[in-house]
């Protein structure tokens, strides 16, 4: 009668052990799995390293200096142009953010706040396509970032202006 309950405790016993060494097995393989690199969280999320810039001011000055002079080659190249006829219309003032890889091609332009008047927002891509390529990133941008995503509200009067 001993034998026989020892002989249960030992097979109640190993089948917690396997139990346990399941759990332990599926959780080593969930951690594998969140640290995997090629694995995305989201189907729209790029490894790619990424910095925003929002407005004028960045702690990080060659970011800023990189925008300003992304900015500087809309405005003073002649582009108002491709927007003159077509601004005359009522219009918001447009907030765009334009994706810039490292290269200087442009990855994305997106609007935040359209003008509410689709040819406004279809010039405006057609500007930023038509200074493209930018400069390249130096090396201290690159060092941190593939890509940056630089926000400015877009102004016409007498020329384009990027605030």
């Amino acid at each position: 009668m001993a034998q026989r309950e020892r002989t249960e405790q030992e097979a109640s016993r190993a089948e917690r052990l396997r139990a346990i060494g399941k759990q332990l097995n599926a959780e080593s393989a969930q951690r594998n799995a969140a640290a995997d690199p090629t694995r995305s969280l989201l189907p729209t999320i790029s490894g790619l390293r990424r910095g925003w810039l929002l407005g004028r001011a960045d702690p990080n000055n060659d970011l800023v200096l990189y925008a300003e002079a992304m900015s500087r080659k809309i405005e003073l190249n002649q582009t108002f142009d491709i927007v003159r006829d077509v601004v005359k219309q009522p219009h918001a003032r447009p907030m765009v953010t334009v994706a810039v890889r490292a290269d200087g091609s442009v990855e994305k332009v997106t609007f935040d706040v359209s003008s509410g008047v689709p040819a406004i927002d279809a010039a405006i891509r057609r500007v930023v396509a038509s200074q493209a390529p930018y400069p390249a990133f130096t090396p201290a941008i690159s060092r941190h970032y593939d890509v940056i995503e630089i926000r400015r509200t877009w102004a016409f009067d007498t020329a384009i202006r990027l605030q």
